[in-house]
């Protein structure tokens, strides 16, 4: 079924998500700690609900908005919390760019686990060239990569719940 929005319901819907993202981007700064550069990333379910309810410019703008919003309610904007995860975004938006909806049978699970993987290498990377310049923190890398795996397949199932809901309560405008 092939169903067309008006142009101010997209709009609406990108700021709600990206609201969305942004209330989970400061819930997660409240939750205690699991470890260095370890979040769950609930507001990239928001991402890749853009991505799959919407369209590419969508996903974008929510995880800019993202981004931008959660670093300034936070007060972290240009702080190494801010490149980092600006960092992070960067490459999970390239990913969904470059793979999404480009691999046969990848959904919303797949697509939340690779842009998981993306978001972790760049800010494992950044970090290395911007605040420590040790080669042992790739050493952790991996065990970094397994945390993502795992928080990415989590909120691919979390995306996936959303998008049918919205699909079943989608009005039909054409």
């Amino acid at each position: 079924m092939n169903v067309t929005i008006t142009p101010l319901r997209r709009d609406l819907l990108i700021g709600y998500l990206a609201v969305a993202a942004v209330a989970a981007h400061m819930l997660e700064a409240t939750l205690p700690g699991l470890g260095p550069w370890f979040k769950p990333g609930l507001a990239n379910v928001f991402t890749v609900v853009a991505f799959y309810h919407l369209d590419r410019s969508a996903a974008i703008w929510v995880a800019v908005i993202r981004v931008l919003g959660g670093s300034l309610a936070m007060g972290v904007f240009l702080t190494p919390t801010f490149f980092l995860s600006s960092a992070g975004m960067l490459a999970a938006v390239l990913v969904m760019l470059i793979l999404g909806g480009r691999i046969p049978g990848m959904g919303p699970v797949g697509l939340s686990i690779l842009m998981a993987l993306a978001h972790m290498s760049a800010q494992v990377g950044a970090a290395h060239l911007l605040f420590i310049q040790h080669t042992g923190l790739f050493t952790l890398l991996p065990w970094f990569l397994i945390g993502a795996w795992l928080t990415g397949w989590i909120n691919g199932v979390l995306a996936h719940g959303l998008l049918e809901h919205l699909n079943r309560h989608r009005i039909e405008t054409s």
